[in-house]
């Protein structure tokens, strides 16, 4: 971690500098890649699958059993904390329904509007290096609430052809409609192309590593709709002596344990709080399974002391950060800025 204490504005464009990533030479792997799983179908998926995965699969489909099998596997806490998540998740999205609402613009001329939900949507789900299943709730339950008719779920397995159990778990109580075995590229090119096993679907939605990435940005330029190109994950913290310094820590780490090339950032206006921050978050990383890609993050990751609340603002603004947690006594005014 580097500690920057009040920089000039000059200097600024360096802290906001992100972590690199030179996308063009894997473009060219992937376009091979998916132009294969185009041509091959389940063929191709199979192999690449074998390769990628280190398992062959027989059924890319997840069977009733295996649900059954993961929901067995999980502790009772686990599963009342994803069950408590996804109906706070649905009761945040349903209040986001659209009410159609009839104007006559002109007389005997009404307009109004009507939202609906996509035919059959595809999440991708992250699973080779951490299973994410709150992303199985934050996609599923929204598109379930809008009103998408189908939805297909791709989260890679392991070597044994098992996809992690919370993340089945989270995919049933979503209410996602069918899950495949697929991981990386393979996933995103049998979702956006559709194959025997895997049907096509009209729009991707996800997060990924590089590979997905540019996956998702090649079969959107003609086959398929997505959600974003996502980019390394990244948290931006303001803080005060308001603040707890073990809450503080573990936004910080949230992100940085994503991946290597995941960034952090502390902006605040006491040093007291660098100093009890960076004390928190060397004690939590050695407790993180995933210490060793959060310590690679935290090598671009920066705790600054600035001068005043204006700024953390222009500071902030200037970064546009990802995700931006604020936990000072002035948050609200803080937030309208």
């Amino acid at each position: 971690m580097e500690i920057i204490e009040y920089p000039s504005r000059d200097d600024w464009n360096k802290i906001t500098e992100r972590p690199h990533l030179n996308t063009l030479a894997l473009h060219e792997k992937v376009r091979n890649i998916l132009n294969e799983i185009r041509e091959n179908g389940d063929c191709a998926i199979r192999s690449y699958t074998e390769q990628f995965q280190g398992v062959r699969l027989s059924e890319l489909e997840v069977q009733e059993n295996e649900f059954a099998e993961a929901e067995k596997l999980l502790d009772k806490e686990l599963k009342e904390a994803i069950l408590t998540a996804k109906k706070n998740i649905a009761k945040f999205h349903a209040s986001q329904a659209i009410t159609p609402q009839k104007i006559e613009t002109t007389e005997g001329v009404t307009c109004w509007q009507k939202a609906v939900g996509i035919e059959r949507v595809g999440l991708y789900i992250p699973g080779g290096t951490a299973p994410l299943f709150s992303t199985v709730l934050m996609l599923a339950v929204p598109a379930r609430i809008a009103g998408c008719r189908e939805i297909i779920m791709c989260s890679p397995c392991n070597a044994n052809g098992n996809i992690h159990p919370a993340i089945l778990f989270a995919a049933r109580t979503a209410g996602v409609d069918r899950v495949f075995k697929l991981g990386g590229v393979q996933a995103i090119g049998a979702m956006a192309y559709g194959t025997k096993s895997v049907p096509k679907v009209y729009k991707i939605f996800g997060p990924g590593n590089q590979y997905v990435t540019a996956a998702k940005q090649i079969v959107s330029l003609k086959d398929v709709a997505i959600d974003m190109p996502a980019g390394p994950s990244e948290v931006e913290v303001i803080a005060d002596s308001s603040s707890f310094p073990e809450f503080v820590a573990s936004d910080f780490l949230s992100q940085a344990e994503h991946g290597a090339d995941s960034q952090s950032i502390l902006l605040t206006t006491e040093k007291s709080v660098i100093e009890n921050v960076k004390q928190e978050i060397e004690r939590q990383l050695e407790q993180l399974p995933r210490k060793d890609l959060a310590k690679k993050s935290l090598e671009h990751s920066r705790l600054v002391l600035l001068n005043d609340w204006d700024e953390v603002i222009d500071l902030t603004n200037e970064y546009a950060p990802e995700h931006l947690i604020i936990q000072s006594s002035n948050y609200q005014e803080l937030s309208e800025r």
